[in-house]
Parts: C-alpha cells; sequence; structure tokens
C-alpha cells in the first residue's frame, strides 16, 4: 500500500549501537534523539555505486560491471530554536553516532530501518532575507557501509 515518508517516517540519532550488525537495542533508540518534528529537509541517505566499463574486442557495445560503493552526500535541514540550542550541541562538528530512519514508521518488527555510521561535517546556521523560519544545516559524513532494511527491533 503506497504512503506518504511525511508523518510516518521518524528520524533518530543515536550516540552508540553496540551490535556489529548495526540493529540498535530498545534501549539504545530509547537513548537516541527523535529529531523528525525538528527536520525541514533531508538531503542523500543512500548509497551509490561507481560502475566500472568493460569494453571487449569482441563488440561495439560496451558493457559495465558494478564496482564500488559509496554513500551519497547527505544532510539534515534543522528549524533552528530561538530558545535552545539542541541541534547546535547535540550535533556539534565532529559528533560521531548513528542516524536512524524508521522509513515506515517505528513500528517494532518492520522492515525499512536504515542506520547509517556518521560523523557530523558541519553545522551552519543558514541566513536569509526571505520570510522564513530560521533554519540550520548539519552535514554528515557516512564513515562505514550502512544497514538498509533492516527490522525494527521490539
Amino acid at each position: 500500500m503506497r504512503f506518504n515518508r511525511k508523518g510516518t517516517t521518524k528520524i533518530y540519532f543515536l550516540p552508540t549501537i553496540a551490535a556489529t550488525t548495526l540493529i540498535p537495542t530498545t534501549a539504545e533508540i530509547t537513548a537516541g534523539t527523535d529529531w523528525t518534528d525538528f527536520i525541514h529537509s533531508i538531503d542523500g541517505w543512500s548509497l551509490e555505486n561507481q560502475p566500472i566499463e568493460t569494453p571487449d574486442m569482441g563488440s561495439t557495445f560496451v558493457p559495465k560491471i558494478d564496482g564500488d560503493d559509496s554513500a551519497a552526500d547527505s544532510s539534515l535541514g534543522f528549524y533552528e530554536d530561538s530558545v535552545t540550542d539542541d541541534v547546535e550541541t547535540d550535533l556539534a562538528k565532529g559528533t560521531v553516532g548513528f542516524v536512524v530512519l524508521f522509513s515506515k514508521g517505528k513500528t517494532a518488527g518492520s522492515k525499512g530501518m536504515d542506520v547509517f555510521p556518521t560523523k557530523v561535517a558541519s553545522n551552519s546556521k543558514t541566513y536569509s532575507t526571505d520570510n522564513e523560519a530560521a533554519k540550520i544545516n548539519v552535514q554528515f559524513v557516512i564513515t562505514d557501509r550502512p544497514l538498509q532494511n533492516g527490522t525494527v527491533p521490539s
């Protein structure tokens, strides 16, 4: 059944995940921060492949094989808070942790949990003369192969 990601997908930042499988425990998820309601934009959070051309003398067609995987440039855009500085401090440049995307919601047993090992590369306020809310952009680097389509723990 089709669904709208807005209102369904949840986005968390977890400071730690002990398992090498990148499947967080319920306690690790609870210890994380649910940033869903503070995010106005999301970019990246996918794997990209760098195909390798494999031409040969037997054909004028150039076939390809799959090559190295790499993570897309990834960021989250937040609304800035005029009272607290949680985004600025909790996601300061250099912060290491895990961005967890519950693409189909945080329903135990469902597939669709993507876990990205990350480091915050930059945390920058955006300035504008437009009639809009104040914003902060947090850029992440993906530091290892993510878990994709994991099962949400119960």
